[in-house]
């Protein structure tokens, strides 16, 4: 190589194993992009899902009596907690959607007075604080995502799937199961008396329920106006919309009222 060429640094071992394996990071792309142009390319963070707790805003978080928070107790150093970082972004990103459900954490190492507060001896220690239980709960299940879906889902009520997405059960109340079934086999007249009872049930309902109660009183009227056809041929419309590239909130709202519409065929 002549003097006045310009000499490039070289890529790293690991580097050329991550794109060799497919899987190169942004961070490896940053560095293919110096070697070969001599541009530092900075590399964007998303915001993380996960809330970060500290002594001025843990009490107003996590004693919130209208949420259920899971909380992570951890160190900066701890390896265990390194290696659950990721999944655990992974738990709060599929319930981001969820008002009532929060994912947090606390850096219990520099934090140690609420650390002994509630009994942080090692980490990560996960603790989950329901709406009825501020005192908090240990969590003792396991640490992959799946896991932490099913424990939330169980004890939160929500129905969500790894990807945050709404499951099929979503919105299904099991409260009017007997009355949409007696509205679907009812004839035209008395399907209206049937209504009239659907109504009484829902006003009882309070919190996410009396929002699903809504949509199921709008199923029953559209069912009514439409006749008996009109719940197939709305889910697959709304199915239609949803194999399409929509923000999360449509997604929900869709998949609420298909989940809820299946109930009246």
């Amino acid at each position: 190589m002549k003097d006045h060429e310009l000499q490039r640094p070289l890529l790293s071992l690991s580097t050329l194993k991550e794109i060799n394996a497919h899987r190169p990071k942004p961070e490896v792309f940053a560095e293919v992009v110096y070697c070969f142009t001599g541009t530092n390319v900075k590399i964007a963070t998303l915001p993380s899902s996960v809330v970060v707790l500290n002594a001025d805003n843990f009490d107003e978080v996590v004693l919130d009596e209208t949420k259920d928070v899971l909380v992570e107790f951890y160190a900066p150093w701890c390896g265990h907690c390194k290696n659950l970082a990721p999944t655990y972004e992974k738990v709060a990103l599929a319930f981001k959607m969820e008002e009532d459900v929060v994912i947090a954490n606390l850096d219990a190492d520099k934090h140690k007075d609420l650390a002994e507060k509630y009994g942080v001896s090692g980490y990560p220690t996960l603790k989950f604080f329901p709406k009825n239980n501020k005192a908090g709960e240990d969590y003792n299940g396991g640490r992959g995502l799946d896991d932490f879906v099913s424990f939330i889902n169980e004890k939160c009520g929500t129905s969500r799937d790894g990807k945050g997405q709404l499951t099929s059960k979503a919105g299904i109340l099991s409260s009017l199961d007997a009355l949409v079934k007696d509205f679907v086999a009812a004839n035209n007249d008395e399907k209206k008396t049937v209504f009239s009872k659907i109504e009484q049930e829902v006003e009882k309902l309070k919190g996410s329920s009396e929002r699903y109660g809504k949509i199921y009183l709008k199923a029953a009227k559209s069912c009514l106006e439409k006749g008996a056809d009109y719940p197939k041929k709305e889910i697959e419309r709304l199915q239609r919309i949803l194999d399409k590239s929509i923000s999360p909130a449509k997604a929900d709202e869709f998949t609420l009222k298909k989940n809820i519409l299946s109930t009246f065929m």
